[in-house]
């Protein structure tokens, strides 16, 4: 098999996995944790441990990623500054992981919001990334034609925001990260019902680990202002491009839950507040 070939058939940890813990590894040349350690020389990354990816049916609790993006992280300066250039030249194709050092691709766990400024960008790559969520501004690239976040093993999850992208037609996604995913049937993690004690939600300082994101400013689905009290968050599996997602959506109000499609058929119940999205009678 050549290098390119098997870059394209990366063999994920098989460590036992627990509820949202990382470990870090070294890995080969090729991406590849699992070969003998004597093989284990490139640049460091971290594997999830949210789930065990090779178990029939995982027991284990789910949980979203509480991580805060360090903002002060050479990393991510480094990732606007090539943010910035990309708005500015117009590129179709967006590669911002292989401008920064291995290093600096551990510090960043997400993407700006400024890359709704990549209005021309067609291709947006992000194998083996690090990154745990992607922001709703994601919906913004409405040139987006292929998503490569293949390899992305901490990412489990999308914004419902990323349906807005119309031309998108490819991806590559490592689809056993994902919550609910067709082979494993992981819980999806339990969302908040609404109630009135989120009256005094501070929606730009959120705990993750709770919310999924650390700032919610608009609605996923009429892009209209969140009033206090109003967050209203479900799941829905749909298709997006070539792969089944797990979608978070952010509402401001049952009537724009209520708009939402029918979720991709055997995915479970559309929208829902998480958990199993279908019950094996072996899972007992």
């Amino acid at each position: 098999m050549s290098e390119r070939d098997r870059a394209l058939h990366v063999a994920p940890y098989r460590g036992a996995m627990t509820d949202g813990e990382v470990v870090t590894r070294y890995v080969n040349r090729w991406g590849d944790t699992s070969g003998p350690a004597s093989d284990l020389r490139g640049p460091r990354r971290e594997v999830c441990r949210c789930f065990d990816q090779h178990r029939s049916h995982p027991r284990a609790r789910v949980g979203f990623h509480g991580e805060r993006q360090d903002t002060s992280a050479p990393g991510w300066l480094r990732l606007l500054e090539l943010v910035d250039e990309a708005a500015a030249d117009g590129r179709e194709e967006f590669r911002p992981l292989v401008e920064l050092s291995p290093e600096e691709r551990l510090q960043v766990i997400t993407l700006p919001p400024s890359i709704a400024m990549l209005t021309a960008v067609k291709h947006l790559m992000l194998y083996g990334s690090n990154l745990v969520r992607i922001p709703p501004e994601i919906g913004a690239m409405t040139s987006l034609e292929e998503f490569t976040p293949y390899t992305s093993y901490r990412l489990h999850w999308f914004p419902y925001e990323i349906t807005r992208c119309r031309k998108l037609v490819r991806s590559t996604v490592s689809t056993r990260a994902l919550f609910g995913n067709a082979k494993l049937r992981p819980p999806f993690p339990r969302l908040q019902p609404a109630r009135g004690s989120v009256a005094d939600l501070d929606l730009e300082g959120l705990d993750a680990r709770r919310w999924g994101a650390t700032a919610v400013r608009s609605c996923g689905v009429c892009d209209r202002p969140i009033a206090p009290g109003g967050l209203h968050q479900v799941w829905i599996s749909l298709r997006v491009a070539t792969d089944v997602l797990p979608l978070l959506v952010s509402a401001c109000s049952p009537a724009c839950v209520a708009e939402l499609p029918a979720g991709e058929q055997g995915y479970g119940p559309a929208p829902h507040l998480g958990g199993r999205v279908e019950q094996a009678a072996d899972w007992d």
